[in-house]
């Protein structure tokens, strides 16, 4: 696979692995407007991302508060792959996590940031730089909203180690 396919390749698989999307019925509906929301401040994200693992359809990222390493783990479509960098908070409201993703037929760098915003105890998301806003807490919190998907803790740790032996460590 040549190296312009296989960044492709990676890209689409991490993406596809986090699965943060709004439901068709509240983007249809147009109920989720950010537009008279807030930013959220740098300490609310620190807070709402720090020392927890980020849980994706097929895969996990966890934000580590030391040296905020981001590190991440994907099985999207069965093939393994992991990233392992640093997550930062750009400006009001933004977080961005940029970490090397690896995988069988290579490696590449990828960048992905999401804005929030909030209006009492609800949260918007969205992904930058062309997603739409969607509810990712609802007030009071729901079972199924992204939000519960953020866990405390170190859920990735041990699935990348194994893939990272399967692959071969690669720096």
């Amino acid at each position: 696979m040549n190296s312009a396919l296989r960044t492709i390749f990676l890209l689409v698989a991490m993406t596809a692995a986090m699965g943060a999307t709004p439901s068709v019925a509240e983007a249809a509906s147009g109920r989720v407007s950010a537009q008279n929301a807030t930013p959220l401040t740098h300490e609310e994200l620190y807070k709402l991302y720090g020392q927890k693992s980020w849980i994706w359809k097929a895969g996990a990222g966890y934000f580590s508060v030391r040296q905020r390493r981001f590190t991440a783990w994907s099985s999207e479509n069965g093939r393994p792959s992991y990233g392992v960098g640093r997550w930062f908070i750009t400006g009001p409201g933004k977080l961005c996590f940029k970490a090397d993703w690896h995988a069988k037929d290579g490696s590449a760098p990828a960048t992905t940031c999401f804005s929030h915003r909030k209006q009492g105890s609800l949260i918007l998301q969205k992904r930058e730089p062309n997603g739409i806003w969607y509810v990712f807490r609802n007030a009071p919190a729901k079972s199924d909203d992204e939000f519960a998907k953020l866990r405390r803790g170190n859920y990735v740790s041990a699935r990348l180690n194994h893939i990272e032996a399967r692959l071969g460590k690669m720096d």
